[in-house]
């Protein structure tokens, strides 16, 4: 979670910018909610993700942004995507600011 200091409109703009750039496909955008959902591409060394986004107004000029992603692996490939999906939780915050400045 972070809190950005941009209204909610610029915030929400920027988050689909942020997944194409980052090549994810975006399952379900809720306009109401402000709510996505987004997917990770599977390769061969990684098992995709499903993101959960959330974004909140704290006020007039601040919005806070919640992710929240999960990783379906089993026993044998856990040990190869290990952390992978703290990983991707940092790259789409960095895509998001680039998207942001």
């Amino acid at each position: 979670m972070i809190e950005l200091a941009y209204p909610l409109k610029k915030v929400w703009a920027a988050i689909p910018k942020a997944l194409v750039s980052l090549g994810w496909n975006v399952e379900l955008i809720d306009d109401i909610a402000h709510r996505v959902e987004a997917k990770t591409k599977t390769s061969l060394m990684a098992w995709g993700s499903v993101f959960l986004i959330d974004v909140v107004p704290i006020d007039k000029n601040t919005t806070r942004v919640s992710v929240v992603a999960e990783t379906a692996v089993t026993t044998v490939t856990a040990l190869a995507d290990y952390g992978r999906t703290r990983q991707r939780i940092e790259l789409f915050f960095q895509e998001l600011q680039k998207q942001l400045s």
